[in-house]
This record gives structure tokens, sequence and C-alpha cells, in this order.
């Protein structure tokens, strides 16, 4: 029993060791995130782009370059990340500090989609499928060192602990006694305030964000010799498990975000170390192992989220002086009717216009990618429910729209049902899904419910969609589906062009469902919540019964968009079609275009669907010059570039969070400018003049009533 004891106790302090090398990765990532939300008031979820930057930066200098250690590091993070933070704080973060933290998010998550795809572009950089980064000392991956015999160090892994160690004590030590950390927390809080007091608010900001950006390149080309191949995803993925260490201090505590990226380590490892040794003789406990072990980050976060009061209070505070100035000046003037009109009638005419000549002309391909824009509108429009009228940001619309799928494929693949009956039962298993995510989440607001379904889809992601219940397991995954195509009535929708006229219809059936929601006494209630919490729940609206139910009717037009996905591709193809960092592009993409209106889904769709073939591909380009390949050395553009417009699209959110098609459809005029007083006029004309132009601004006004 003894010499039971000592290995217990052996195999657990070998696991110690083992989990601090990726627990100090945690930290790493966790310390840069609470400093940057500490130094701008930014939740930023692009500080894993940032990271990426940098290590792909350092990859070419070092690797293709061949330039040694010293000049790549100079370059990739001295140079290069303080220069993205600048860039980042004067042409972005500079016009949003009076911005709301929901906005701020959104900004974040669409330069977390577009930044790698820049860079990657102006970089030429494509990364090699299984060369694996180098670290910055010397035979860092191949010279260990042994603690008591129980566990060797690497170079690299050694450099990892003592950055996170130091970094720590650093920038506590700045925060606390440096009179630039006081500066920069005080500009966060009110950089009016510090104005009064002689301080240069933007110089101290650009600091601030120069600083964040210093330590993303740092925390990027230490990570970096940890992958296998360097891609975006895998700095976006580590950086949403190293908001769990951060969140476990309340993205303020630097020793405390330190303490949970390591502990996050140390349990993951413990965890590997017992469970196998436990369920040699137990199959459940194996099972447990399997799906427990890379669900331990996500299922911190969303406890600690749900669970922890103070975490909910910390809000991006508005500054207390944000009235002491005048408003800005109106970009637009007052709503054109006759061309809001106009362009909701070209709208018409392009939509019937194109889907007649995609139907008598188009070929098999077009009708494809056609059909592929309507089936994905259907999911958009649960965007349009949750964000656009409820006012929360969810990312894990994905994971509601692989719900439906893979529902369809075990109902109709497994079980041989209808895959029309399985299609609306998937929807149905997506809104029980979503009202019980609800439970937890609908007293969180903000960004919190943005975090908290971001880790529910990757849970969903790491955990969910391998068992073969839910997902098939991971040779459905491998092989495919097969998710057969409905015969409905004389109709066999195995054809292309019939399945898109049943898309159609069911996008025009979900789309009036939505209007009429919008209209109704449901959307006039998540409208009211949306401006005001407190006022609503003075008129007796019930907050949490009413966002359980957007989340319900949002998850089940998800589900339903996408088990209609899975049967137009006959196949699940979880990996194409529903991944955190896919959907993630959707939110991006919609609240861009216009996430609080129903063209705004359709078109949304419709660029996420048509923009590349049409417009990268030079499709359009082709039919007006009536040349097979037009401009051969010009197209095809790259792919890359519909992430980077989009992405950067997502800026303008703050501004005009109905989105560029709503505020286009609206059809505001140029505001007027006053004219230049070319000689003496009489005080009667003045008058009258401006008489008439207060008539003109109340006019709208009183239709606006009325309506």
């Amino acid at each position: 029993m003894a010499t039971d004891s000592s290995s217990v106790g052996a195999d657990f302090l070998r696991a110690v060791l083992q989990g601090a090398p990726p627990g100090a990765v945690y930290a790493l990532v966790a310390l840069g995130f609470v400093l940057t939300y500490q130094t701008s008031g930014v939740f930023n979820l692009a500080f894993g782009a940032q990271a990426y930057v940098s290590a792909a930066m350092y990859f070419k200098a070092r690797l293709i370059w061949g330039w040694p250690t010293v000049w790549a590091v100079l370059l990739s993070v001295v140079v290069l990340a303080p220069l993205v933070g600048l860039t980042l704080e004067v042409l972005i973060f500079k016009h949003l500090r009076s911005a709301s933290a929901v906005s701020k998010l959104v900004v974040a998550i669409g330069l977390a989609v577009a930044l790698p795809n820049l860079f990657d572009i102006i970089a030429s950089f494509k990364p090699a499928s299984g060369v694996t980064p180098v670290g910055v000392v010397p035979g860092g991956a191949d010279v260990f060192y042994s603690v008591f015999g129980l566990y060797r160090f690497s170079r690299n892994e050694l450099v990892d602990m003592g950055v996170a160690l130091v970094a720590v004590i650093g920038l506590g030590a700045v925060f606390r006694f440096s009179p630039i950390g006081l500066r920069m927390r005080a500009v966060v809080e009110s950089a009016r305030m510090t104005e009064l007091n002689g301080i240069a608010a933007s110089r101290v900001a650009a600091f601030s964000w120069a600083l964040s950006s210093l330590f993303a390149g740092v925390a990027g080309v230490l990570i970096a010799p940890r992958f296998n191949t360097l891609g975006s995803s895998d700095f976006f993925s580590l950086m949403v498990v190293a908001i769990a260490a951060a969140a476990v201090g309340s993205l303020a505590s630097l020793p405390l975000a330190l303490a949970g990226g390591l502990g996050l380590g140390i349990v993951i490892a413990e965890l590997n170390t017992f469970l196998p040794r436990w369920g040699t003789d137990s199959a459940w406990v194996r099972t447990v192992q399997d799906n427990l072990t890379p669900s331990v980050p996500f299922l911190v976060l969303f406890a600690v989220l749900a669970l922890v009061p103070g975490i909910r209070r910390v809000q991006g505070a508005g500054d207390p002086l944000a009235g002491v100035e005048p408003p800005p000046t109106a970009r637009a003037g007052r709503p054109d009717p006759r061309r809001a009109l106009a362009m909701r009638l070209l709208g018409a005419v392009v939509v019937i216009g194109g889907g007649v000549v995609v139907l008598t002309r188009g070929d098999q391909l077009w009708v494809y990618q056609v059909t592929q824009a309507v089936v994905i509108a259907i999911i958009f429009l649960s965007v349009t429910v949750i964000t656009g009228t409820g006012g929360q940001i969810s990312l894990c619309q994905g994971a509601f729209a692989a719900i439906g799928a893979c529902t369809v494929y075990q109902l109709a693949v497994r079980y041989d049902m209808s895959v029309l009956v399985a299609m609306l039962l998937g929807g149905l298993v997506a809104a029980a899904v979503g009202a019980i995510l609800s439970l937890p989440v609908r007293r969180l607001g903000g960004i919190w419910t943005a975090i908290a379904t971001l880790a529910f889809a990757y849970f969903f992601d790491a955990v969910m969609i391998k068992l073969s219940w839910v997902g098939g397991g991971a040779a459905s995954l491998l092989r495919g589906t097969a998710v057969p195509r409905p015969t409905l009535g004389p109709w066999d929708l195995s054809h292309e062009k019939a399945f898109l006229v049943f898309a159609a219809v069911v996008l025009a059936v979900v789309a009036a469902a939505v209007v009429a929601l919008r209209s109704g006494t449901f959307g006039r209630s998540l409208i009211a919540l949306r401006g005001s919490e407190v006022g609503a729940q003075s008129i007796g609206i019930s907050a949490a019964r009413t966002r359980l139910t957007a989340f319900a009717v949002s998850a089940f037009i998800a589900g339903l968009g996408g088990g209609l996905l899975a049967i137009s591709q006959r196949d699940v193809n979880y990996g194409a079609n529903f991944t955190p960092f896919a959907a993630l592009f959707w939110t991006v993409l919609v609240v861009a275009l216009g996430s609080r209106s129903v063209p705004g889904a359709l078109i949304a769709a419709a660029a996420f669907a048509l923009f590349e073939p049409l417009v990268l591909d030079g499709a359009v380009v082709g039919w007006l010059t009536r040349e097979r390949h037009p401009l051969p050395s010009l197209f095809p553009i790259d792919g890359k570039w519909l992430f980077i417009l989009f992405g950067l699209a997502a800026i303008q959110f703050a501004r005009h969070p109905e989105g560029l098609v709503e505020y286009g459809l609206s059809g505001r005029s140029r505001p007027a400018r006053p004219d230049r007083p070319r000689g003496r006029r009489s005080p009667n004309t003045d008058s009258a003049a401006a008489g008439d132009a207060a008539a003109s601004d109340q006019r709208p006004a009183m239709r606006g009533n009325r309506s």
C-alpha cells in the first residue's frame, strides 16, 4: 500500500510539472488579455489575431528569409507588434471611446477575422503544413532539463514559464507604482477627466495599445513552436481557452490570471494522468476522459460567467464626462422616402430577375451557389432575431445550425425518417438546447453573453460533435453522412432547380415569420429590453422570459437552416460549415450589413455565398466584357479578401448599428450645408428660412410617429 501511495504521489507531482508549461502558455495569453482590457477598456477578441501576425512574421523572417533569431524577434515583436497596436488605436478605437462595450466587441470580432487574412496577403505568407516554427532559444525543442527525475522541461517550456512569471511581476509593478500605469487606467475610466489634468489622453491611449500589442507579439512568438502548422484559427482557439484564465481574475487581477492559466494546465494534466488508470475496467470512465479533458477550459469559463456574481459587474464603464461636449455633427440628413422606395423596388427587381435567370439559364454550378445563398439566409435570420431584435451577441449560431444538421442525419440515415420531418425536429431540438443555454446566460447581458455563447460553441466543437449520438462519431465526420434528398408529392427535390424553389419557399415562410415576430408583442418587448432593461421591466416585461424565448426562436431558425443545408449538400459536412470560427464570420457579416432587418440578412447570405464567384473570380467582369477569361492577370482574386472586406466593414457597427444595408435602404439624404452669406440679408428673410427649416424637420418626425 505504501508503494501504491508513493506511486500516486509521484504521478501527481509529475502531472503538476507536466501541466505547468501549457498552463504558462494559457497564462501568457490571459495576461495579455487582462493587459488589453485594463489599458484600453476593449474586450479584445482580436488579441489572438495580433499574436498570429507577429508569430507569422517571425516564422517568415527566421525560416524563409533565414534571418538570425535576434533580428527576427526585433522585427516581429519590437517593430511590427507595436505598429499594429498604434494603427488600431489611431484608425479605429480612438473614435470608439464613447461607444458601448458591445460595439467595441463587434469591432474586435471583425478585426479577429480580417487581420490574419490581411497579413497573409500583404506579406505573401502561406503556412507550410507540418513545418513547426522554431523557438527563440537555440535547441529550444531538443534540449531538456530533468526535475527530480519526474519530468523533463524543454528550453522552450522554461522560457514560456519564465516570461509568464516576469510578465506578471513587471506588469503588476507598472500598474501599481509607475505614473504611466495610473494614467493608462485613468484614460480608460475617463479620457476627458485626464485631459483636464493636463495629460494627453490620446498619447497615453496610443502607448497602451502599443504595449498590449507588444505583449501579443511576445506571446505569439513564444507560443508558435507548440503548433505543428501555423494557423490563425489555432491562435483564436487558444485565446478562447485563455479567456477562462482571465475570467478567473475577473479581467482585473494579473496574479489570478496567472494562477488561472497554470491551474487549467495542471488540471488537464492530472485528468490525463489518472483517468486512464481508473478507466481500465470502466468504459464510462474512458468516455468521460475522452470528452472531459478537451472541455475543461470551456466548462471553467462557462462556470465562472454563470456562477461568479462579480464577473457580471465587469463592464466597460462609460466616460462620466461624455456629456460635456456637444454631439457630433450628423453625417446624414433626414430620410428620403422616395429614395428608400426606389432602393426597395430595385432590390425586388434584382432578386426576381436573378431568380428567373438562374432557373431558366443557370447551369448546375450556379444553381448550387444560389441554393447555398438561400439556405444560409435562413440561418442568418436567426442572427436577426437574437442580435438585431434582441440586442444580444450570440456566437454559437453555428452550433445550433449543426444540431439541426446532425438531427437530420441521425433521424433520416439511422432511423429512416422523412428528412423534412427530421428537419423540423432538428429545429425543435436546437430550440430546446437554446432555451436550456439561455437559463444561465440570460442574466449576463452585454459582452458576457457573447463570451458565454462562444464558450458553448467551442464546447460543442470539442466534445459534443464527436459523440456518436450527436455527430455520428469520428468515422462519420471523416467519411461524410450521405443525407438523402426528399420527394415532395410530384416534385423530386433531388433535382437542383426543384430544390432551389423549395428552399426559396422555406426562406419566404421564415422571413415572413421573422417580420411578424418583430412587429408583434414579442418583437416590441425585445426592442424595449434592448433600449432599457429597467424601463422594460417597469412596464411588466419579464427580461428573463423574453430572452429565453428569443434564444429558443433564434436556435430553432438556425437549426432549421442547418438541417436544410445538410439536405442541400447531402452531407452534414461539419468542418466546412459549422465550426466556431466560421460562425464567428457569420455574425460579422450579418451585423456589418444589417442585423436589424430581413433584407440585411438576405444580402449578407448572398455576399457569403456569391461574392467570391461573382466578384473575386471575375464572373461579373466577364459578363460585362463578354470574355470567357477576363483579365487573367487579375482574376481570380484571393478569396481571403472576402474575410478582409467584411471583417473591416464591421468597424462601422458603432456608428451605424442598423448595418450598411438598412442605412442605404433608409434613403438618408446628405446633410444640407449652411449657405455662405453673399451679402446683407434682412432679418425677416433669415427668420422665415429658419422657420421653414424647422417645419421641414418636424414633418418627417410626425410621419414616423403615425407609422
